[in-house]
Parts: structure tokens; sequence; C-alpha cells
């Protein structure tokens, strides 16, 4: 069975697709190289809006086109898998414009933050790819289920705090810097991390059944999505640490 935490890659996403006669097949390098390519676009935007090429007086426009579109164009890949190689780059540079304002928000209150939450996700996807290659971590059938319950728990927790945030209430401890509030963000890191094992195997079978080449692309948007939730999640942590060593 194909599983993974990640909802952009379900536990069918490669077997409800189908090739053509003749069709070339989806490969792990090419995946890797449409991955290469998202990431460049989603730095690419991300630079701009980090360089004020849309302004610094008022970047929650920008936020929120980023955010706004990139959700559209996520649903849209997710029901439309075959417009991926479309849709994957639309979707970088979206989350790049989003990244950029949010990271730059994030660096101006707490300066240095956005290189070291970088650097630790580089880091965190090379680790647990050269672990993955090298068989010391497996994504046995238990661990996809620990993993995938773990996420919808994180998932349920966060729709929980939007729900209340339109209330004017504020789910406590979750979100302060507080030795819950790091514990809970340090949990995240760990169940987004996990989920980047996942998808290394979910792409892996997919090349191995012969899934068609557009979901190479597919299976970076993926990636792309586990990528910045991980990053996000790295930012809010070390935030949190830096407010608490501000005490």
């Amino acid at each position: 069975m194909l599983r993974s935490g990640n909802p952009t890659l379900g536990a069918a996403t490669f077997t409800t697709v189908a090739r053509a006669h003749g069709e070339a097949a989806m490969t792990i390098s090419g995946t890797v190289h449409k991955t290469g390519i998202s990431l460049l676009i989603l730095v690419f935007f991300a630079a701009l809006t980090w360089k004020g090429v849309f302004g610094y007086t008022n970047l929650a426009p920008t936020i929120w086109i980023g955010l706004g579109g990139g959700f559209v164009f996520a649903l849209v890949t997710v029901f439309k898998k075959e417009w991926a190689p479309a849709t994957t780059p639309a979707y970088a540079a979206l989350e790049g414009l989003m990244l950029g304002g949010v990271s730059l928000l994030f660096n101006l209150q707490y300066p240095g933050i956005v290189l070291n939450a970088v650097g630790l996700t580089l880091g965190i996807l090379v680790a647990l790819l050269f672990a993955y290659r090298s068989r010391l971590i497996r994504a046995t059938e238990k661990f996809k289920l620990g993993v995938f319950a773990a996420t919808g728990g994180v998932a349920l927790v966060y729709l929980v705090s939007i729900g209340m945030s339109f209330f004017g209430a504020r789910m406590p401890l979750i979100h302060e810097s507080g030795l819950i509030g790091i514990g809970f963000s340090l949990f995240v890191v760990v169940i987004a991390a996990l989920n980047l094992v996942l998808d290394f195997d979910f792409i892996e079978r997919g090349a191995e059944v012969g899934a068609p080449k557009y979901m190479e692309w597919y299976g970076a948007f993926g990636l792309l999505v586990t990528l910045v939730w991980l990053y996000l999640e790295i930012l809010r942590l070390l935030a949190k640490l830096q407010g608490r060593g501000r005490r």
C-alpha cells in the first residue's frame, strides 16, 4: 500500500493514474530535477519579496496573495494531477511570495532567524534523505500509520485554533514561548520532518510502478508542500526559543 502523511500524496495517488501506451514513465532522478526547479522558483520569488520589489510599506497583500493563490493552485494540482507540470511552478512562485513576506517579518523581530531556519530545513532534508537512502530509516506500515495519525492530530489542533480565532479566542499555551509551547512546536517540527521520509518512500514506489511522467512534477509538488510546512514550523520554534531567551 502507498501511504503518506502528506495529504497531497495520499494512499491512492499513483495507483489512480494510468500511463498511456508508449508514454515515458516517472523516475526518481526526474522527480529530483523537478523538485530542484520548483525550489529555485520558490527562492527567486521569496527573494523578490525580501528585497522589497513589491514594497515594504505593507507586506500583508503580498503574503495573502501568495497564501491564497498557493492554496488554490494546491487544490487544482491535487484534483488535476496531469496539470502538475504547470501548476507546480505556479504554486512554488506563490508560496515564495508568502514565505518571503513571512520570513522578512520574522527577521525584523528576530535578526538572523531566517538564515538559521533555512539552514536547519536544508540540514534536516539532507540528513533524512541520507538516512532513507542508506536504509537507516525504513518507512514500514506501522511507521507510516503513526506519522499519518500524528499529522492528522496536528492538523486538527490547527483547525480548532483557527476556528477559535474567528471568535476572538486563542488556544492557550501552544502558541506561547513557554515550555509547553516550545514542546508543541518541537513535536510538530519532528512530525513535519518525518513526513519527508514518507514522501521519499512514496515517490520511490511511484517510480517502481511506472507512474506517468507528469507525476514527477506532482511528486515535486508534494515534497514542496512538506518543505514549506517544515520551514514555517522551524521559524515558529526558533521564534519561541528566542522569545523565551529575552525574558
